[in-house]
């Protein structure tokens, strides 16, 4: 059984303005963990390799202008595709790209885009973005870049079949252990994320620091399915030091890391 998506939740990082995401994640104890399918704890996208640097030119955004938005977005979209397609390749995996649904309105092919701006849809393998009227006023990239980020890490657990493994194991799962199989889940996307941004960002020409955005992201607001803040700051911080979809192997990880 499968959820039918995604939703990315935004949460305003407190102090910069800036609008991070998150979404559904996955977990069991140390105990359980020897149980976990392989596909989960030894995927083949762990044996990527680290990504060289790569070029990613995007568009600058013009305050108020939804058009600008879209086009930084779709272009980020593409950088991500091609870094994803050369990731797969090495780890001996074949990628397809997802369908890219960009709008200012509240419909997309998945149904009802929410306030938290961002959806994966695993059953059309779509990301759907909806442009909101804060996303027009903050014009940090990295801002605006984590939507295309994280929601391309979720199409990566898709393709892998990490996304298949953790919805069989949530549909069976009681209510404590389905948030804990979400935080995994989330965790895993925000590192992913990381990694991404390790290659491209220095071409995006972000007027932060990373430190700076790892800061805020510590101190975004906490939710039961995206768990801790600093955990969130911690997977995404280790994709971006470590390079590698191999530093990002939430399954195995102490409870606590994914809390």
């Amino acid at each position: 059984m499968r959820i039918p998506l995604i939703a990315v939740a935004s949460c305003m990082i407190a102090g910069l303005g800036l609008t991070g995401t998150a979404s559904s994640a996955a977990a069991a104890s140390t105990t359980a963990t020897a149980a976990l399918p392989a596909v989960l704890t030894k995927n083949k996208i762990y044996r990527s390799g680290t990504a060289a640097p790569m070029s990613c030119a995007t568009s600058e955004v013009r305050p108020g202008s939804a058009a600008s938005v879209k086009r930084f977005q779709q272009e980020l979209a593409r950088c991500a595709n091609r870094f994803w397609a050369t990731r797969f390749k090495a780890a001996g995996l074949r990628y397809s790209p997802p369908k890219l649904q960009i709008t200012t309105g509240s419909r997309s092919v998945c149904g009802k885009i929410t306030t938290n701006g961002a959806q994966y849809c695993p059953q059309q393998r779509t990301v759907a973005i909806r442009i909101m009227k804060r996303d027009l006023r903050d014009q940090i990239k990295l801002n605006l870049a984590h939507s295309v980020a994280h929601e391309w890490g979720h199409h990566v657990q898709e393709l892998t079949g990490i996304l298949d493994a953790q919805n069989t194991l949530y549909w069976r799962s009681g209510k404590t252990r389905r948030a804990a199989l979400s935080r995994r889940l989330e965790m895993q996307a925000e590192c992913f994320a990381g990694v991404f941004y390790r290659s491209t960002l220095d071409t995006l020409n972000s007027d932060i620091t990373w430190a700076q955005w790892i800061d805020g992201v510590k101190r975004s607001r906490e939710s039961e399915i995206h768990g801790k803040p600093r955990n969130l700051a911690y997977w995404q911080d280790r994709g971006y030091d470590v390079g590698s979809a191999g530093a990002c192997n939430t399954w195995t990880a102490p409870n606590a890391r994914v809390a």
